[in-house]
């Protein structure tokens, strides 16, 4: 390596740098923003799961084996 070469070598370098930090941010901002949705849908599903079973606890209708035979038995 000669000391001509050096200074066009440091700024590809510091070039891939400013490229890598980019790219960096950009993934951080994925991963926030797929967190965020990941956060939501948990909380939707949740508040369906937690319907559902209210709906079930409060339905007039029981269990299968609750209910007396129909007449024709």
């Amino acid at each position: 390596m000669t000391s001509s070469d050096e200074p066009e070598k440091i700024g590809d370098l510091e070039v891939q740098v400013a490229h890598q930090t980019n790219l960096l941010d950009d993934l951080n901002e994925t991963v926030r923003a797929q967190w965020t949705e990941i956060d939501k849908l948990t909380r939707s599903v949740t508040l369906l799961a937690d319907r559902v079973l209210n709906i079930e606890a409060t339905s007039k209708k029981g269990m299968p084996g609750e209910e007396p035979p129909p007449p024709h038995y």
